[in-house]
């Protein structure tokens, strides 16, 4: 069953997107094994199931290859045309440090090679250090190279809103930031999401299931340890988010009440956490872990766009917020967990 046009964003004048993004982060390793042949076989069935849009980056293992693998396959079987019906948007996360034309350059090509692509759909950049202005330099150069046509547009990834205007004010034209947004970390809301309107830049959520955490698996459950309960990255990552919002207990409430909603509406508990995100100011999409070959949700993951939130939901989801703590207190903007 092909998903409705409710599912897509015409993200740019050229360039149409699925609104729930393959993540790739899954692949890098820390998840589990992954087998490649199996992997590429999957995103077969993801692009057919209507899920086009990969989220991916330089250092998230073999990502970027498996997306060349898949262009080549996928044009080997359906032909050139079928590769406009694909987007990739991977990311570039240099070390502070100088950054001239030919660094940037270079690590331009290292991504068209591996992603074996003459343009690249979305290049997202992250920087660690906003003392080393230098990321303004990187910018520019990017800038450039989207003018000779190696780049279509030009994002960035856990930057702060501060920062972010900074970029803008600069000339650089960014079309989308991706932050951490989910019902337990809701910081973009503070300062992120009305500036992105205003700019008319997009958000890409990720941890916007937690890590999986947001299922009917953990409702009822014990807090899992930090040993033994916890099997991937993931879950030990938003379980720390988790504990600074409000701890186990208070989850739970949450989890609660999602699971009403998720029954009310006769869908997932997973996908009433998504489809709240996907319906905040400047969303453009949430993106959903892929563990390609290892665990799949895609027969789930259509069901986001078949119902609707109502003002009842919101308010009894808001009702559990309110007792938590203040993480844009607690941590600072988004993306400043990197920076501490």
């Amino acid at each position: 069953m092909p998903l409705p046009s409710s599912a897509y964003l015409q993200f740019a004048p050229d360039l149409q997107i699925c609104r729930i993004l393959n993540g790739m982060w899954q692949v890098s390793g820390a998840h589990g094994r992954i087998d490649p042949k199996a992997a590429v076989a999957m995103m077969f069935q993801y692009v057919d199931a209507g899920f086009t849009t990969w989220d991916l980056a330089d250092h998230y293992g073999p990502a970027e290859d498996l997306i060349g693998e898949f262009r080549r396959q996928l044009k080997a079987t359906r032909g050139e045309q079928a590769l406009s019906q694909i987007q990739a948007f991977t990311k570039w996360v240099p070390r502070p440090g100088k950054m001239t034309r030919q660094i940037v350059e270079d690590n331009i090509n290292i991504s068209l090679r591996r992603m074996d692509t003459p343009t690249l759909d979305l290049m997202q950049f992250h920087w660690w250090e906003y003392g080393d202005r230098n990321y303004l330099d990187a910018l520019k150069y990017m800038a450039d190279l989207q003018q000779e046509g190696k780049i279509r547009h030009l994002a960035l990834t856990n930057f702060d809103t501060e920062h972010l205007q900074i970029i803008v004010e600069s000339g650089i034209p960014i079309v989308s930031n991706q932050v951490q947004y989910s019902l337990v970390d809701r910081r973009p809301e503070v300062a992120m999401a009305h500036f992105c309107q205003q700019h008319n830049i997009k958000l890409f959520t990720y941890g916007s299931l937690c890590g999986g955490f947001f299922s009917e698996k953990y409702l009822g459950t014990k807090e899992p340890g930090a040993f033994g309960g916890l099997s991937t990255v993931s879950q030990r990552k938003y379980k720390q988010m988790i504990d600074a919002w409000g701890g186990w207990g208070l989850f739970q409430e949450l989890l609660q009440v999602l699971n009403a909603i998720a029954q009310k509406h006769k869908v997932s508990l997973a996908n009433v956490a998504v489809r709240a995100i996907l319906d905040k100011p400047a969303v453009g999409g949430v993106i959903v872990g892929a563990r390609l070959s290892i665990s799949e949700h895609l027969e789930d993951n259509t069901r986001v766009f078949n119902f609707s939130l109502d003002h009842d939901d919101y308010i009894n989801i808001d009702a559990v917020s309110g007792k938590s703590h203040d993480l844009f207190q607690l941590i600072g903007d988004c993306g400043d967990e990197y920076r501490r």
